[in-house]
């Protein structure tokens, strides 16, 4: 059986829904259709200028998931910041994957680095008594890789962009070398491995064969597919990818 599970990330339903003003599409519905369609689990990334997901969306979603699909995993993204920690604390989700955000980014675009191994320290220690599995977003060097095991972290996500943006060109052998070698690195540290950015049904088949992979959180190129046949069967064709 596949070892990497699919974590799909809703924020673009919600960035869809605010262009509106009003609740259409439904996040409820939209993750509905998702885990119908076989989702592991649900990510969101809530931002300070809540573009997509908004701070008050995040409670109403971890209370749905655990009333209606018990057992499914809630992955939260979010910076080191305070707003970000007090979420946390009210919905305790299954996992919270730190990522490092410069203000007016189009979207998280680096990993952090060793230089930030001491304030991960810290706000991984404030984390454990909240009982979530703490990833943190990490650019495909192992030397960056092998420093996140001195926060304490339980695993890492790969940036898998850069893999992505050589799919298809003469980069693509070097960047899918990077990313074998990175989680190399993460194993031998101990650390879990999951991955995302760009990822797609296309790109994602090589990258289900890396040994200790756990888990893939993917928006975009999920939604983006869904435009053209539909949330179940984008779903579906991404956990094809991935083995299952």
């Amino acid at each position: 059986m596949p070892s990497a599970k699919l974590s799909v990330n809703i924020n673009k339903y919600a960035l869809l829904r605010n262009s509106r003003g009003h609740d259409t599409p439904n996040l409820l519905r939209a993750i509905d259709t998702c885990l119908a369609a076989g989702a592991h689990g649900i990510t969101v990334h809530p931002r300070r200028d809540e573009r997509h997901i908004q701070l008050a969306d995040v409670p109403v979603i971890a209370t749905y998931l655990r009333d209606k699909h018990p057992g499914v995993e809630l992955n939260v993204e979010c910076e080191l910041a305070p707003f970000a920690f007090d979420l946390i604390d009210a919905v305790r989700p299954a996992q919270c994957t730190f990522v490092p955000v410069t203000p007016g980014e189009v979207t998280s675009d680096h990993g952090f680095l060793p230089t930030d191994v001491a304030e991960l320290r810290r706000a991984i220690e404030a984390m454990r008594g909240l009982g979530a599995r703490v990833s943190l977003f990490v650019d495909c060097l192992p030397d960056h890789v092998r420093a996140m095991a001195d926060t304490g972290a339980d695993r890492v996500e790969l940036y898998t962009g850069p893999y992505a943006w050589a799919w298809g060109t003469e980069e693509q052998a070097v960047r899918t070398q990077e990313l074998q070698l990175s989680a190399e690195a993460a194993r031998a540290a101990g650390l879990g491995i999951n991955a995302g950015h760009d990822l797609d049904r296309h790109n994602l088949a090589p990258l289900a064969q890396i040994p200790g992979l756990l888990e893939v959180s993917i928006g975009h190129a999920q939604i983006c597919r869904a435009l053209e046949v539909g949330t179940a069967q984008s779903v579906s064709e991404l956990l094809r990818a991935l083995g299952w």
